[in-house]
């Protein structure tokens, strides 16, 4: 798969990308699973912390932006590596999230529910935590 960034861009112009790729019709995974963006999921996927420690996702991110498509191709790609995801309130893994990998450490998340359908979480490169990601239990 290419996994090409798109770059030059401006916020808005993102924007419109994410709504006309995403959200006017769902994205379905190689593997036949029907996943929905909803518009205000751009900005916890496209926006970053000033501040680290307070996750206020204040700034908008051109290096999470420019992966625009990668969420396509990621959700797409029979080679991703897809694990469980976890969730903090239970401190737990569970199945009904599902984080695909690839090119070494870009991860889609998305939330499963009812049969073969999924709703859009978040993308972003796992810097520090691709690790822990890659050690997390097997989707199957």
């Amino acid at each position: 798969m290419p996994y090409k960034k798109l770059r030059g861009k401006g916020e808005q112009e993102y924007r419109d990308i994410f709504d006309e790729t995403y959200c006017k019709s769902p994205i379905i995974t190689f593997d036949g699973i029907s996943v929905k963006f909803f518009s205000n999921m751009f900005d916890h996927a496209f926006h970053e912390s000033a501040d680290k420690r307070q996750g206020d996702k204040s700034l908008f991110s051109y290096n999470r932006a420019e992966k625009i498509m990668w969420i396509k191709e990621t959700l797409e790609d029979p080679t991703a590596i897809l694990k469980q995801g976890w969730m903090r309130g239970t401190k737990s893994y569970t199945s009904s999230r599902r984080v695909a990998i690839v090119k070494n450490n870009y991860v889609v998340v998305i939330v499963l529910f009812g049969v073969r359908r999924a709703r859009f979480i978040t993308a972003y490169e796992a810097y520090g935590s691709i690790d822990k990601i890659l050690n997390s239990p097997d989707w199957v």
